[in-house]
């Protein structure tokens, strides 16, 4: 046997044999939950804060393998858009023209391979901030990539 041949021999046979090795990684189909069921979650559907006063979010997340990060999102709904997810509607004001809105958009890193977290953040709410209905976007995101959302609708009195 030449050394050509069995270099490229024993290279088919080194593919062979690492080709077939099975990964005991299994691969993660479910999405995170956001649970605002929570005695003390803040804020759920039609709640109300106060300009120049902080908000005060809490909620749980769980995913069946690992969480990854959680963003905040408060943007106004003068024009009366939808994303909500929730199944009762709150009250709308009339549509309206933004003058100065509040928009809040933060992310935050939950710590590698937990499962179930509580998660808490202070938001301020300027005293100068267009009252009216706004929207409170939660993105929840697994290790592996899978999101959640979940909008609210709040109002800034």
């Amino acid at each position: 046997m030449n050394p050509r041949t069995a270099f490229v021999g024993l290279f088919l046979l080194s593919i062979f044999f690492f080709g077939c090795s099975k990964s005991d990684k299994e691969t993660d189909s479910s999405y995170p939950e956001i649970d605002l069921h929570l005695t003390d979650a803040f804020p759920i559907q039609c709640s109300t804060v106060e300009r120049g006063k902080p908000l005060q979010f809490k909620g749980r997340f769980t995913d069946n393998k690992a969480l990854g990060s959680f963003s905040l999102d408060i943007h106004h709904n003068f024009d009366q858009h939808t994303h909500s997810t929730e199944v009762n509607n709150c009250e709308a004001e009339a549509i309206k023209t933004p003058v100065k809105p509040l928009v809040y958009v933060k992310s935050w890193d939950i710590p590698a391979g937990t499962t179930d977290y509580t998660a808490t953040a202070t938001i301020d709410i300027p005293a100068d901030v267009d009252p009216g209905d706004y929207h409170f976007l939660i993105r929840l995101t697994d290790a592996e990539g899978w999101q959640t959302i979940r909008g609210i609708s709040i109002k800034i009195l």
